[in-house]
């Protein structure tokens, strides 16, 4: 009933952990059976490891989090030797969330991964291009088909585009990511943000802004999917302040093939397994035979 095809990968169900929000799995391994969600998207990997920002790197909002870790992970080449084994243990699917701060790094860690038997890249577009100043991947049209043409012309993995809310044109950047070959989207990324601690007179983090998540942007998120989703032609894969089995068939009616759920694993390491319950549970009772059904019917 909940199986799900992900641009030609079938997934169990439709919950999948975000990135960033749950390590490799390991973490999760003593609260939940892994092989009851359809897939963990890994930490964000660069090809040379990244020991992340300085300072505070969690700050709790209104209902939700800022977070500003920069991306600390062990490299690719780390998570295929020590991590990959331990995943492959299990029956989610592994996505690998690759970033890179510029063209080559993102190149290098495709080709290492063409070594494996991964199915799945999730590209993180939101990393900064030092080469452009800064400026994110993501952020502008040129750039992000760019990253993904070139990632196409050296892998032959799925390409799952991890887009940001802070576009300058989100449809734009969407419907570039196809034209350059994505074989599907995910979205929303952390929407830029300040918190100021006024005893201190400066702001939270040594990077001033970061990015928030969790339920406050959901309604934010929901629409950016719906909105992507009527523009092209290629799976949707919506996240953004997911707490519960409601709120991931509101991203299915909006037109999301499957879901990512990341802040709620903090509150509760079961959660997942709940919500695929629930959605099971909500077809059962409404006499849904197909998530087709109800998909992008908003």
């Amino acid at each position: 009933m909940l199986k799900t095809d992900l641009c030609g990968v079938e997934l169990k169900n439709p919950v999948i952990a975000a990135s960033g929000t749950f390590g490799f799995g390991r973490e999760f391994e003593p609260y939940l059976d892994l092989n009851e969600i359809g897939g963990i998207s890994t930490k964000g990997l660069t090809y040379n490891s990244k020991q992340g920002n300085t300072g505070q790197r969690i700050h709790e909002t209104p209902a939700g989090i800022m977070n500003s870790i920069g991306l600390q992970n062990p490299s690719v080449k780390s998570f295929i030797e020590t991590e990959l084994d331990f995943m492959k243990q299990y029956s989610a699917e592994i996505i690998v969330n690759l970033g890179g701060n510029n063209i080559d790094d993102y190149i290098n860690g495709a080709k290492l991964l063409e070594e494996t038997d991964i199915n799945i890249i999730e590209l993180n577009i939101s990393c900064p291009n030092v080469k452009e100043g800064g400026m994110a991947f993501g952020i502008k049209c040129e750039s992000a088909y760019y990253v993904v043409k070139e990632i196409k012309n050296v892998s032959s993995k799925k390409i799952m585009v991890k887009l940001s809310p802070n576009a300058d044109d989100l449809v734009r950047v969407a419907t570039e990511c196809e034209r350059a070959g994505a074989d599907a989207l995910s979205l929303v990324n952390t929407f830029n943000a300040l918190a100021i601690d006024i005893y201190k007179r400066k702001a939270v983090f040594d990077n001033i802004t970061a990015g928030l998540s969790g339920p406050c942007i959901k309604p934010i998120a929901l629409r950016m999917v719906r909105d992507v989703y009527k523009a092209v032609s290629i799976p949707v894969v919506g996240m953004g302040g997911i707490m519960d089995y409601k709120d991931a068939i509101e991203f299915i009616m909006a037109g999301a093939t499957a879901i990512q759920v990341g802040t709620a694993n903090f509150i509760n390491p079961l959660v997942m397994p709940e919500i695929a319950n629930g959605i099971e549970n909500f077809m059962i009772e409404n006499n849904i035979k197909n998530l087709e059904e109800i998909r992008g019917i908003i």
